[in-house]
């Protein structure tokens, strides 16, 4: 008997009104010489009026330009040093109106806004019987297929209605901060993973301690740099490492920001191409503290780099990337708390079949099993996880993709032992959820995506996304979906 699927009338789309202002350089060095030099010769008066119809043209649209005027205006300052220009001596409207030309707007929601997932909010007061605050993260897609994370609040109410807050009027970026502590062994050796082995390592390596930071690093290759005669592969390698060592950092959101202003925009330049299809999970470790972990695939445009980004409250985040023989591939959960002393995730490490992996160090993932392979014509071509595994007191309740003839993506489910959950209790031989005739159409057609489900009053509430360019949610009874693959175990 086929499972009884409730679809709800909330639907997210694209939304190209939703823009932040970033740093943009148009062209060579030569170029923006010149733009600068254009500025310089303006007289005062000139200045003044330019940069006062800037500011009416857009500050009504961010939460404070002349801040990100400031910021353009320092990334530049090497092209005025070069030039010999004092930029202390410049007056501020001169600063302001030079970082106005190197500063664009980037429309994030323009293109798709997809593949969600969903975990409960920290923050729990102020709610009715029956209610759950919840957040949910989106991959947001903007020009150049460039993704990033956004996040709504919302609240399901006693009858599994969902209810959202309308999203904020502006959207802001967080505070970038490099002040990660590097381990000179795991460095090494995810290097070697990324099957990049040059002398050149060794002579910046041998520079620097056990530990490190960022700017020892940056200290030893600049002196590397000076003082030995590179390659192109020498310097292809250093481009490497400082691609490496560029995917640890910080992240801080003023805390006059609401939720939905929050966009977590690539940073590294691991990420430059995107970040993909963030699995968030509320994890609670053996003694009780509560952290939500993401693991998401950063894209350069040509290599992936799996990433974990940790937060207690959906301000501060600290993003680093992960380690380890198992971890090299996308579509990477974590389950929401350890089995036998061991932090525990579904990985697909060969692309096609799911694994379970466990580790002592939630960075670091060597060994894995094979869980489950594709075993019904509408997942044949692979399968794959739909975000954390969901505790119940039949066993774990794993959300599955599988992709079959004509590249069509549904949803499945797993049911593993609760104790043991390297064991397949059952499987859904039929999906719990296709694409409606309403879905297939879209950026990618015949595609329905997870990232991550939820429990809440006795059904399984499920958010995805419809081929990869909007977003909406569905939900089941938790009790029939459990008797289903209870009765398929038989």
């Amino acid at each position: 008997m086929p499972l009884n699927i409730k679809r709800k009338l909330v639907v997210f789309y694209p939304d190209p009104k939703r823009v932040i202002a970033r740093f943009f350089m148009p062209g060579q060095t030569d170029r923006a010489q010149s733009i600068v030099q254009k500025v310089l010769y303006q007289s005062e008066k000139e200045t003044e009026a330019t940069l006062n119809q800037v500011l009416r043209n857009f500050s009504g649209r961010h939460r404070n330009i002349t801040k990100i005027f400031e910021k353009s205006f320092d990334e530049v300052k090497w092209i005025m040093n070069e030039i010999e220009l004092d930029t202390e001596g410049l007056p501020d409207n001169k600063k302001l109106l030079i970082g106005s030309y190197f500063t664009m707007e980037y429309a994030i929601e323009s293109t798709a806004f997809f593949n969600p997932s969903i975990v409960e909010d920290p923050y729990k007061e102020d709610l009715q019987e029956g209610e759950m605050r919840i957040i949910v993260s989106f991959r947001a897609t903007g020009e150049g297929h460039v993704s990033s994370i956004v996040f709504r609040s919302g609240i399901i109410d006693k009858n599994n209605d969902l209810h959202f807050k309308e999203a904020g009027r502006y959207v802001d970026v967080p505070e970038v901060v490099k002040r990660h502590v590097y381990d000179k062994k795991s460095f090494l050796k995810k290097l070697e993973e990324m099957h990049i082995v040059k002398d050149v390592i060794g002579m910046i390596m041998d520079k620097l301690g056990d530990t490190f930071i960022y700017g020892e690093l940056q200290a030893a290759i600049e002196y590397v740099m000076k003082n030995v005669e590179l390659s192109y592969t020498r310097k292809k390698v250093i481009q490497a490492i400082n691609w490496l060592a560029s995917s640890h950092y910080e992240i801080t959101f003023s805390r006059d920001t609401a939720l939905s202003e929050r966009v977590i925009f690539p940073v590294s330049y691991t990420e430059s191409n995107g970040i993909e299809d963030a699995r968030f999970v509320k994890f609670t470790d053996d003694d009780g503290s509560v952290t939500y972990y993401a693991i998401y695939t950063a894209f350069d445009g040509f290599t992936i780099l799996p990433k974990l980004m940790e937060t207690k409250d959906f301000y501060h985040f600290k993003v680093m990337p992960i380690h380890g023989e198992c971890v090299q591939n996308k579509g990477l959960s974590l389950f929401p708390r350890k089995i036998k002393g061991k932090y525990a995730m579904i990985s697909r490490t060969d692309g096609v079949n799911n694994y379970i992996i466990f580790s002592d160090n939630i960075n670091v993932w060597r060994y894995g099993k094979k869980l489950e392979e594709p075993l019904y014509p509408w997942e044949y071509v692979q399968i794959g996880n739909s975000g954390s595994p969901l505790e119940t007191d039949a066993g774990w309740l794993l959300i599955t993709h599988g992709v079959g003839p004509v590249r069509r993506y549904c949803l499945g489910a797993t049911l593993l032992d609760l104790k043991d959950p390297t064991r397949v209790i059952s499987r859904l031989k039929e999906p719990l959820l296709t694409p409606s005739e309403e879905e297939r159409d879209g950026y990618v057609p015949n595609v329905i995506y997870s990232c991550g489900s939820i429990i809440h009053n006795g059904e399984l509430i499920i958010p995805y996304g419809i081929s990869d360019y909007a977003s909406t949610f569905a939900s089941a009874s938790l009790v029939e979906l459990l008797e289903q693959l209870m009765h398929n175990s038989k």
